[in-house]
Parts: C-alpha cells; sequence; structure tokens
C-alpha cells in the first residue's frame, strides 16, 4: 500500500509516520514544508493543479493528511486548515490516482457539551473559537467532496512531543522550573476543566487502521473518559517526585497535594474557569469512542499516567 503522509514533522504526523513505517506493506512518502520531507509543497500556498500532477506521479492508494495549526489569528488557521483541506480535496478529485483520505480532524469542531455527557459523532458540532470553526470547515469540505474518506475527530492528544504551550506542556514546565528553584508550592490556573486525552501513539494506531478500513464519515479518537486538568497536575506531580503543595488559583480555597494520585470520576459540575481552556469546548469534554471500535477494531491502550510520565521526561531534560 502506498500511502502519502502530509504534515509528517508534525506533532500527530511524527508519530503516524512511525507507526505507518513500522508495518512492511506500507511504502511512505512524506510532504510537507519542512527540508525532512520527502517533497516540499505548502498545502496554504501551493495549488491544486500542482498537488495533482504528483499525485498522478506517485499514485498512492491512501492519503492521510496531518497538517494545520492550532495557532494563530482566524485568517492564519483558515488558511492552514480550511483552504489547505480545500486544496487536498480538489487534487484529490482531479487526479486519476482514486486514494482514500484519511483527515485528521479535532474535538474542537464539537464545541461546549453538557458535564457528564459523551459526545457522540451525530451531535451537533457548535465549535467555540476560530480554531475550532476552521478545522469544522475543512471537516465540511471533506464529508462534501464525494471522495472515499473519513475524518478523525482526535479530542486532546498527549504523550511524547506534546507542546511546551499545551495545557499538559504548560504544567509540565511548571514543575520544572518549581523543582529546580526549590520553591515548596505551586500556584496553577486553570485547572477545572476536563478534557478526554488520548495518547499521540494510540492515536497513530487509529490512523493506521482508518487507512485500512473503508469506513466513511466522522470517526472520535479519544480515550472515553474525561480527566481534570487538577487531577492531571496531581498525576504529574507524583510522576515527577514534586513532594510541594499545588494551589489551585481559580479553584476551592488552600492547597491541592500533590499525594492526591488518582483522577476522580465524578464530574464538578460547578467548577469554575478562570482561564478558560484553549480549545473554546468550555468546561467539559468527552468523547463517545464506540464507533471506532466498532468500525475500526480501535481501542485506547496508553493510559494518562503513561502519557504524562512520557510529557515529564522531556520536560525534565529541557534546560
Amino acid at each position: 500500500m502506498r500511502v502519502l503522509l502530509i504534515g509528517a514533522n508534525g506533532y500527530l504526523g511524527r508519530f503516524v509516520a512511525d507507526r505507518l513505517l513500522a508495518d512492511p506493506a506500507v511504502q511512505l512518502t512524506a510532504l510537507g514544508r519542512g527540508d525532512d520531507a520527502d517533497v516540499r509543497f505548502d498545502l496554504a500556498t501551493g495549488s491544486p493543479g500542482a498537488l495533482t500532477r504528483f499525485l498522478d506521479a506517485v499514485h498512492p492508494g491512501v492519503v492521510v493528511n496531518c497538517a494545520g495549526a492550532t495557532r494563530g489569528g482566524a485568517r492564519e488557521l483558515t488558511r492552514h486548515n480550511t483552504v489547505a483541506v480545500a486544496t487536498v480535496c480538489e487534487a484529490l478529485r482531479r487526479s486519476g490516482c482514486g486514494a482514500r483520505l484519511v483527515q485528521i480532524g479535532c474535538g474542537a469542531e464539537y464545541g461546549p457539551s453538557q458535564p457528564g455527557s459523551s459526545t457522540a459523532e451525530d451531535a451537533v458540532p457548535r465549535p467555540g473559537g476560530p480554531y475550532g470553526v476552521s478545522k469544522l470547515a475543512a471537516t465540511e469540505l471533506v464529508l462534501g467532496s464525494g471522495l472515499d474518506a473519513v475524518v478523525l475527530r482526535v479530542f486532546s492528544p498527549a504523550g511524547p512531543g506534546t507542546p511546551a504551550g499545551s495545557p499538559l506542556g504548560r504544567l509540565a514546565e511548571a514543575m520544572r522550573r518549581a523543582m529546580q528553584s526549590g520553591d515548596g508550592e505551586l500556584k496553577l490556573g486553570g485547572l477545572g476543566a476536563q478534557r478526554d486525552f488520548v495518547d499521540v501513539r494510540d492515536v497513530a494506531r487509529a490512523v493506521h487502521a482508518a487507512s485500512l478500513s473503508a469506513a466513511q464519515g466522522v470517526i472520535n479518537i479519544g480515550s472515553g473518559r474525561a480527566v481534570r486538568l487538577r487531577d492531571a497536575a496531581a498525576v504529574l506531580a507524583r510522576v515527577a517526585g514534586y513532594g510541594g503543595a499545588l494551589h489551585e488559583l481559580d479553584g476551592p480555597p488552600g492547597p491541592l497535594r500533590a499525594a492526591i494520585g488518582h483522577p476522580r470520576t465524578d464530574p464538578d459540575h460547578a467548577a469554575p474557569v478562570a482561564y478558560p481552556y484553549p480549545d473554546g469546548c468550555g468546561s467539559w469534554q468527552q468523547a463517545d469512542v464506540r464507533t471506532a471500535r466498532d468500525r475500526l477494531g480501535w481501542r485506547p491502550r496508553i493510559n494518562l499516567e503513561e502519557s504524562l510520565a512520557d510529557i515529564w521526561m522531556e520536560a525534565a531534560c529541557r534546560i
């Protein structure tokens, strides 16, 4: 199977590349903006015609699109997340390769959901910010393209390679600095949000499974369990060996001791969020992952503690 991977040098793309390369039946070609790509091409500025000529030359059976932007203004997000996908869809329509498209979407497309609920693929998307809007527009382009295509809506990816600017990355960096300076307490804000974290290596497995399947439409990829960010911080403290107190700036008064280890399962409906989680999804998000199980044969394997341990390992090595 010849696979064209777009965005192979990105956060998710690197793990998808590793997973596909581990399959001896896959011949992988990487397309992207970086020097390490097999072919350099910028989806945001390149023409569908140029991409069509490349598709006709390589003739892939599957195109996986991991490219996109998570930060920036509305115009930049639209260019990298929506216009880029329009280019891919148009090039595939013009090409004679007949490739299947696996598009990486995100849980932010759904927007805020009711605390305690699990969001299924038939939920009406109401994204709460420009990032979710740009990704939802991309999904609609894919679904309306007439192509053999599937969109994997990935919820909150975690694990090795987690960007330092992400909520879990910022937690790890703050803890590293506290330990380095010998601080006996760490003040953190924005810990009231609850998110469905899924390890990037499990996401890569889902992409591999989707590439081999005939499933179409939208499929959620998550753990199926929401975890409060303050509980993730407590697990991270235990993994890191941080013995100080975690003071939550936007939660109940008093210190949250690092000895608190296991994530709670009861949703705190009234938990305030002074610093909103930056995905526009409000205080709660949890995926219904039954479709991934039924149509892809996929289940998450890596628990959050292992993901956090890998995040901490990288943060601890940072100078």
